[in-house]
């Protein structure tokens, strides 16, 4: 791999750890029931939120780029 790609990844996981770190930093307490409350989904459930996430991320980066 190139140190380009790398220094991209690189970003690319700093804003996402930024971007997660919103929600528990301004709403402690709401972001805690969300956790309470993700619990209790089935993994099923659980899997195809994050499948229609991953698609949605991958059609999206294809449209900006």
């Amino acid at each position: 791999m190139s140190s380009e790609l790398l220094h991209e990844l690189a970003i690319g996981f700093c804003l996402m750890l930024i971007l997660e770190g919103i929600i528990p930093f301004l709403y402690p307490q709401r972001w805690r029931n969300l956790v309470q409350q993700l619990a209790l989904i089935s993994d099923s459930s659980l899997r195809m939120i994050g499948l229609a996430s991953m698609l949605l991320g991958v059609v999206t980066l294809y449209i900006v780029n």
